[in-house]
């Protein structure tokens, strides 16, 4: 059973999804008013008990960012091999992972428009897979890195291309924009290794394909991402990682083809689902 954040008549509820509708769980554990609460008292287990005995709540809602609370989001950068030749500068495969942190305000959810700012032509799309960190810890071994591991959603870390390169060093500018990318649709608990090992990423763009790769060509595996970001900082109930996307990004096509308005990106990720977005120009 999968889990979102919704709103409907103007209010916002977290619940189980079904073919019918949602399932609004709020109500029934207040202890934890938003999903991210239910994350870091590891009530997912509690939340799918509690839906089967429930009817649906509502059939009319819209999807929010999965969790728009969530308050440490890290994204690994440059992760598949063909990604790392895309750069054309003659490096070898990294020793070392390049991450950066988002904020949840540079998300929104599924069916929801990405949103292009005035001040830039350049948003781009990047299909990823993101885990939700369940149990914390610190200096957590691959082999038990899984055994961290909450939930799995989908990710389009849409980026503003020309501000990453706003400084020397870092990318932080072009990946916070408002509304620039998308975390959903819903949150998929983890209980099989197969749900990563095995997972494919396909991006489309108005249908057209425009990433296809599988998370075990990952120069950096999870597990690794796991072990490697524990080290420095001590993970937490809620975390998100975004792990990493394929080659085949708008920029590093010939020539470059960024998102515009009334263009429709989807993201598939067998085992997790599918993260669809349109694109709109800011209002200012």
């Amino acid at each position: 059973m999968n889990f979102a954040t919704y709103t409907a008549n103007g209010e916002t509820f977290y619940g189980a999804v079904t073919e019918g509708g949602m399932i609004a769980l709020n109500a029934v554990f207040p202890q934890w008013p938003t999903l991210f609460d239910a994350v870091q008292a590891n009530g997912l287990d509690d939340l799918e008990q509690a839906a089967q005995i429930l009817t649906v709540s509502h059939t009319d809602f819209d999807y929010e960012m999965v969790m728009p609370n969530a308050r440490r989001i890290l994204c690994v950068g440059v992760n598949f091999p063909d990604r790392n030749a895309e750069y054309r500068d003659g490096s070898e495969q990294p020793k070392y992972m390049s991450l950066f942190p988002r904020f949840a305000s540079g998300f929104t959810g599924h069916n929801r428009p990405l949103i292009r700012p005035p001040e830039s032509p350049q948003l781009d799309y990047e299909g990823e897979v993101a885990i939700v960190i369940g149990k914390g810890g610190r200096r957590i071994a691959q082999a038990d890195a899984y055994d961290h591991i909450a939930a799995l959603t989908l990710c389009n870390e849409g980026t503003i291309r020309d501000w990453v390169r706003h400084a020397k060093f870092n990318v932080t500018q072009g990946k916070n924009w408002d509304n620039s990318g998308a975390i959903g649709p819903w949150l998929v608990p983890f209980k099989d290794v197969g749900q990563l090992d095995d997972a494919r990423i396909i991006t489309r763009v108005n249908g057209e394909v425009r990433q296809d790769d599988v998370l075990c060509r990952m120069m950096h595996p999870i597990r690794r991402e796991i072990e490697y970001i524990s080290t420095f900082m001590t993970l937490k109930p809620g975390d998100i990682i975004v792990t990493g996307t394929p080659t085949g990004s708008g920029a590093r096509l010939n020539p470059p083809q960024f998102l515009k308005p009334g263009d429709v990106v989807e993201i598939e990720v067998n085992g997790i689902g599918e993260l669809r977005n349109t694109i709109e120009d800011e209002v200012v």
